[in-house]
């Protein structure tokens, strides 16, 4: 039974601090009548994402905070005290029995507020290195949910509040429904032959995209079938007419954008992609083996220290983006292809560290606290 029946949910700025809230928002909604408010920015991209869902939605006005002495941290500082108190009369107003943060600036005013309020929370964190604002969190909050093991030590003397649960995102994923003939109906492909997926997630990376198109000439000689998703800006860069040509292949697609993912995934053989922490949530739920080429410009490096965490229990290869070229990517993922029984243990192991219950964990815990 669940308790929880008003909820403030906060996370923001990028997908991977919004998805996570909304896969727990699904649960929540599927299994009772529950109230949710979900504060963020109106700058971040939950302005648009949130409402979308259906979710009533307010804004606070906060930004992150400058590496270095400067103006913009002092009005930082002002923005932080308006925003508290802003943050403060909206969770007064809604009543909620909880507020649980999924990560970015905005969770800083809101959890803060629900904390001065005495109002139980939760922070979210979804990357192997902990976000400047959940470990600033950490010492007002009530429970520090993580994804990585990794993560756990990286809280100093709240490290008694955290509590393994995943990302909500793993068990949303494998809920999603397999498409038998989804490689022919969607790529016109061949749903039986192996196939491999490279993409640089939903707005694409120009090095995975340049790598990828730098070997088209041994992707069309290959035994086995490529998808390239180059992101949708990405795509419009393309020769048109190259892209047409190489779509009529037999065994080569081109595409600007994946909306269903989690279902092209399930007829995906290994997959070539960055290291954020929702997609190896999915890849792990599903028990995927990937070849991971981390992004080197997110803060801490924390795209490699998540990539390091599957290779490191083989459930995946990592290549750096300083390393990267079309003949390393081909040679990396031949390599794997023409091998399917090292395939098929990178996935099992890829598969054994994937939480696919996180949702249910983290409501078990909210249950627990109100």
């Amino acid at each position: 039974m669940n308790k929880v029946k008003r909820i403030v949910l906060s996370g923001g700025g990028t997908g991977g601090h919004i998805y996570p809230a909304l896969a727990l928002y699904r649960v929540l909604k599927e299994r009772s009548d529950v109230e949710v408010l979900y504060i963020g920015t109106q700058r971040g991209l939950e302005s648009k994402i949130v409402p979308r869902a259906g979710i009533p939605f307010k804004a606070v006005e906060i930004t992150g905070l400058k590496r270095s002495i400067s103006l913009d941290n002092l009005k930082l500082i002002f923005k932080m005290f308006h925003s508290t108190h802003k943050a403060k009369q909206m969770i007064r107003d809604f009543q909620p029995d909880i507020v649980l943060g999924t990560g970015g600036y905005v969770c800083g005013p809101v959890l803060l507020a629900a904390s001065m309020l005495k109002v139980p929370t939760i922070i979210h964190e979804q990357n192997s290195v902990a976000g400047i604002t959940n470990k600033f969190l950490a010492r007002f909050v009530n429970k520090i949910a993580v994804c990585f093991e990794e993560a756990s030590h990286q809280f100093g003397k709240n490290q008694n509040k955290v509590v393994l649960t995943g990302n909500p995102r793993g068990q949303e994923v494998i809920s999603t429904p397999a498409m038998p003939h989804c490689l022919s109906e969607q790529f016109e492909l061949k749903d039986n032959q192996p196939t491999v997926l490279i993409f640089g997630g939903s707005r694409g990376a120009p090095a995975i995209n340049q790598a990828g198109i730098e070997s088209l000439d041994k992707w069309l000689s290959a035994n086995y079938q490529v998808i390239i998703a180059t992101g949708q800006n990405h795509f419009q860069e393309l020769n048109e007419e190259m892209v047409e040509e190489i779509n009529q292949s037999n065994n080569v697609r081109i595409v600007p954008y994946i909306d269903n993912m989690p279902s092209v995934f399930q007829a995906i053989n290994l997959v070539v992609c960055r290291a954020g922490a929702t997609t190896l949530t999915e890849l792990t739920a599903l028990g995927l083996p990937s070849i991971l080429i981390p992004s080197p410009y997110v803060t801490d490096n924390h795209q490699e220290h998540n990539a390091l965490s599957l290779v490191n229990n083989k459930a995946a290869v990592m290549i750096k983006e300083s390393k990267l070229s079309g003949q390393s990517l081909y040679q990396e993922v031949s390599q794997l292809m023409v091998a399917p029984e090292d395939l098929k243990v990178m996935g099992q192991a890829a598969k054994s560290m994937g939480i696919t219950d996180a949702s249910d964990r983290i409501i078990q815990m909210m249950n627990e606290m109100v």
